[in-house]
């Protein structure tokens, strides 16, 4: 990992670990956040008409517009300010591993440069179908696992985050910020 941190909290997790829910409570508490660069992709892609079999059936070319578009959000971004991200760079390093494929050189690079401060990985929930996913619950938990390999292997200060209350996970994660 970077020597240079950021002030960027990651908050991640397989599908179905209310990642998005949880950022959405960090915002109404005030926290800076930012949404998740592959649902804002797919749904502006199944607005134009694409299925999500469509969309994700290249799947590295997929997570490198996820990439580009993560770099490009990020770009904007004050590293001094406290803000959570809907998931980072690494978990498409992350998703390009379990779908079985060569890392993309590029995302290896992004991944091991990114400078997050620490990562929230979020205990898994029951799945639930938005529209948004494909994977079943053994898929589920495979994803969940590659994401935590991925980030302790670049060296991330990586807490997993439990199951419990809304109001309690979003608690658990601002008392474990420092």
């Amino acid at each position: 990992m970077n020597a240079e941190q950021t002030n960027w909290y990651v908050i991640t997790g397989g599908p179905s670990s209310g990642k998005t829910t949880t950022i959405s409570l960090l915002k109404a508490r005030g926290y800076a956040t930012t949404p998740e660069m592959a649902r804002t992709i797919i749904e502006e892609e199944m607005a134009a008409g694409r299925t999500l079999e469509e969309i994700r059936a290249d799947g590295d070319a997929f997570q490198i517009k996820i990439l580009h578009r993560q770099q490009q959000l990020e770009a904007g971004l004050n590293p001094d300010d406290v803000i959570f991200l809907d998931r980072g760079t690494p978990d498409g390093l992350a998703y390009e591993r379990f779908l079985g494929l060569t890392p993309n050189p590029e995302l290896v690079t992004a991944s091991a440069a990114a400078t997050y401060r620490k990562v929230f990985v979020l205990d898994l929930l029951p799945i639930e179908n938005d529209g948004g996913r494909l994977e079943n619950e053994i898929e589920q938990r495979q994803i969940q696992d590659q994401i935590l390999v991925t980030y302790r292997e670049l060296g991330f200060d990586v807490v997993t985050v439990p199951v419990m209350t809304l109001d309690e996970r979003a608690q658990y994660i601002l008392d474990r910020l420092s």
